[in-house]
């Protein structure tokens, strides 16, 4: 059989027995005086068994392996790794689909999806106009994108729909144009702290470039009066910290 009429045979095309060939993986049959590849059926039983082990989902590597074991004893092997591969793929895949159905039936739009753990916390959270609460939110996500909030995101539940935070919410939005030296941010900047639960300063990875980056980085996203009461209230978390360590 020329290389065109293996490839019918088995329904695969020329130009993947031409890679086969390029990789290892079937032989080189020999050749007529004019050149032309002369394949016998033990070459199209073998090109068969590619075939069918590619469909299964076998790397070239893995079915190499496979064919290298006559006994077929490799091949039981090689099988039971793929169908726990596949098994790893379905259970990725029904996590994403319950990620996809809480962003579907949540308030977090397609355009800005999370993690479950921040879309349950969003979804407890009542609606509010505040342009803090919204930039939280949006601090929130940011987070979320790092991989480490999903601690902190279960320890803030309670506070989703305490109308205390809300309130502190509403005075931070009437700094917006206000000087670092109002008088109402130290008490502002007090209370923020204290309603931090210790769950969420134990969350907080403490180092690295990544936490680093952010907490310069949020100064800058607030006005001025805002970004000093933030400043103390970062201050006011770090020293917490600090005290638990040195307990």
């Amino acid at each position: 059989m020329r290389i065109g009429e293996i490839a019918a045979l088995v329904g695969v095309t020329s130009r993947a027995i031409r890679h086969y060939h390029h990789v290892g993986l079937l032989p080189e049959p020999g050749r007529r005086a004019n050149g032309y590849r002369v394949y016998s059926v033990r070459d199209a039983v073998v090109l068969a068994r590619i075939r069918r082990l590619t469909e299964l989902g076998l790397a070239l590597d893995e079915v190499r392996d496979v064919l290298a074991d006559a006994a077929g004893r490799e091949l039981m092997e090689v099988l039971a790794g793929l169908d726990a591969d596949l098994a790893r793929q379905e259970n990725e895949i029904r996590e994403r689909r319950r990620r996809l159905a809480r962003l579907l039936d949540g308030p977090v739009s397609a355009e800005e999806p999370v993690s479950p753990a921040l879309a349950e916390l969003l979804g407890t959270a009542p609606a509010t106009g505040s342009p803090m609460a919204a930039k939280d939110r949006e601090h929130l996500v940011l987070l979320d994108t790092t991989g480490v909030g999903a601690e902190i995101h279960a320890a803030l539940a309670p506070l989703a729909e305490d109308p205390a935070v809300h309130a502190l919410y509403e005075r931070l939005d009437e700094l917006a144009g206000a000087a670092v030296s109002d008088p109402r941010i130290p008490a502002l900047a007090a209370e923020l702290a204290a309603a931090v639960p210790d769950e969420v300063l134990a969350a907080i990875p403490s180092d690295g470039p990544v936490m680093t980056g952010i907490g310069e980085a949020l100064l800058d996203d607030y006005a001025p009066a805002q970004a000093e009461v933030v400043r103390r209230v970062m201050a006011a978390l770090a020293a917490r910290v600090a005290e638990r360590g040195a307990e």
